[in-house]
């Protein structure tokens, strides 16, 4: 089975991830998302497939730097536990360095444009989309601002 590893942030984008649960099981997949109160639960239901990267918001830029220093090297670390052919996401900051390592590694690299922005890219979306083998958007209007996007529609169902 192929490695895939299916990555986001918390909150919004890891609710989208999750629409894709139906392929988990037809790879060997992955989750990493970041670690809070709102996901701990999920270790029940993935166990062993379920890792954790630090919490971090740029609210507060200090202490959001070495948050982050620290999310990419734990990043190498799980690229090399895991060796993914593929890396699927839904954005934010957390899965950037993930797909440029895996972009580094000869990984598939497939992203997906967060629903909630309709009308201008977001900043892991402007990051991503160069490296991407595949960059999907959920609203006909930003195929304007991602010419080589292709239109999947909602991820929710």
């Amino acid at each position: 089975m192929k490695k895939v590893i299916f990555i986001s942030s918390t909150g919004g984008h890891l609710n989208e991830l999750l629409q894709l649960k139906s392929l988990f099981s037809k790879y060997d997949s992955y989750i990493i998302t970041e670690k809070d109160k709102t996901n701990e639960n999920l270790k029940k239901e993935y166990g062993s497939k379920l890792y954790f990267l630090p919490y971090g918001t740029r609210s507060k830029l200090f202490t959001y730097i070495f948050k982050y220093l620290y999310l990419c090297l734990k990043t190498i670390v799980l690229f090399i536990k895991i060796r993914p052919k593929y890396i699927v996401s839904t954005g934010t900051h957390t899965a950037v360095p993930m797909c440029y390592l895996g972009k580094l590694f000869g990984c598939k690299i497939i992203f997906i444009e967060t629903f909630a922005n309709s009308k201008s890219k977001t900043l892991s979306g402007r990051m991503v989309y160069p490296i991407a083998n595949l960059f999907i958007v959920q609203w006909k209007e930003m195929l304007k601002l991602y010419p080589k996007a292709v239109y999947g529609g909602s991820i929710y169902k």
